[in-house]
C-alpha cells in the first residue's frame, strides 16, 4: 500500500516521519515545486472561467422555487 502526505508545515512532516520510522514503515520523501507564475496563471484562469454553452439543466433558482411552492420558510410564518 501507498499513502501520500502532503503538507506544508516541516514540524508536521517531520512528526509523521519519526511515527514512521518507530512504527518501522518505509518513508519516501519528494520535494514538488510549483512554478509561482505558472500556479497564479491557473488560479487566475480558474477564477475567471466563463461558460461557453448554456446549462442544460436549466435555471437552477427557478427549479429550486418550482420543487418549494409548497412550503411557507419558517420566518415568512410569523
Amino acid at each position: 500500500m501507498e499513502l501520500i502526505v502532503k503538507s506544508n508545515n516541516e514540524q508536521s512532516i517531520a512528526k509523521i516521519i519519526a511515527l514512521a520510522r518507530k512504527l518501522k514503515v518505509s518513508v519516501e520523501r519528494k520535494t514538488t515545486s510549483v512554478d509561482e507564475s505558472r500556479a497564479d496563471a491557473l488560479k487566475d484562469r480558474i477564477l475567471n472561467f466563463k461558460a461557453t454553452n448554456k446549462s442544460q439543466f436549466g435555471d437552477a433558482a427557478e427549479w429550486e422555487r418550482r420543487e418549494r411552492e409548497d412550503r411557507d420558510l419558517p420566518l415568512l410564518c410569523v
